[in-house]
């Protein structure tokens, strides 16, 4: 692994990761197609232990979009970091009015040419 990055990469990957947060902010899936890569893997946080793994643009453009249109839930960003090619966005996933129905969450990115290639999703557990 390389740990050699450049505030340039970092700065780009991390202006990536603002544009794919804004998917499930604003609830449009729209920018997907140009943010997600044909080799994207995703490790989604549901079931648990591990997680459901989706393989390819296709497949991680539907989970993704699922997850954005769904009325039932929303996110709040709580941060947004990069280092060179590497991210995460740190969120609370809300499904009912206040904190006591809310879970925090990570997910852990990798760009690559400007696309989402990896994001591995995990939840803080009782």
């Amino acid at each position: 692994m390389n740990n050699s990055f450049t505030d340039t990469e970092s700065l780009a990957t991390e202006a990536i990761l603002h544009r794919f947060n804004q998917v499930f902010v604003t609830r449009d899936p729209s920018a997907l197609q140009d943010l997600v890569a044909e080799d994207c893997v995703i490790e989604n946080t549901q079931p648990a232990p591990d997680g459901s793994r989706h393989v390819g643009r296709v497949a991680c453009i539907d989970l993704w979009s699922r997850i954005a249109t769904d009325a039932g839930i929303r996110f709040e960003t709580e941060s947004i970091t990069a280092r060179g090619d590497r991210g995460e966005i740190r969120w609370r996933l809300f499904w009912g009015p206040d904190r006591a129905t809310s879970v925090r969450g990570v997910n852990l990115m990798q760009v690559r040419d400007g696309r989402v290639v990896e994001a591995q999703g995990y939840v803080k557990g009782a």
